[in-house]
């Protein structure tokens, strides 16, 4: 199975910028469906972003996030070729790991 994460990283000089796109329901558990029934509540709980082993960003989220969350940052420190690992956790305990080399 393809991962739901899609990722650029790109370095300039000692700042990378990283853009993900993560594929998520995020269903917030408020919300009904065709037949009037709630569909209930599935969202990402934890993503993390890694470099060197170390966490370059945390986030908590709960179901107010929207449907296939986009995030943007950068960071210090990391050079072209070097690896950045991502991650997620939802609420039903499903996961999603990818690395991104960084360009």
């Amino acid at each position: 199975m393809a991962s739901t994460i899609r990722v650029r990283a790109t370095s300039n000089g000692d700042i990378t910028e990283v853009q993900a796109l993560i594929q998520h329901p995020m269903d917030s558990g408020f919300v009904k469906d065709a037949k009037g029934e709630i569909i209930p509540a599935h969202f990402i709980q934890e993503l993390k972003f890694e470099y060197n082993g170390k966490d370059v960003f945390v986030a908590d989220w709960g179901p107010a996030v929207s449907k296939d969350p986009y995030v943007k940052f950068s960071f210090r420190g990391a050079k072209k070729g070097d690896d950045l690992k991502i991650s997620w956790t939802d609420n039903k305990g499903a996961s999603d790991t990818t690395t991104a080399k960084i360009s």
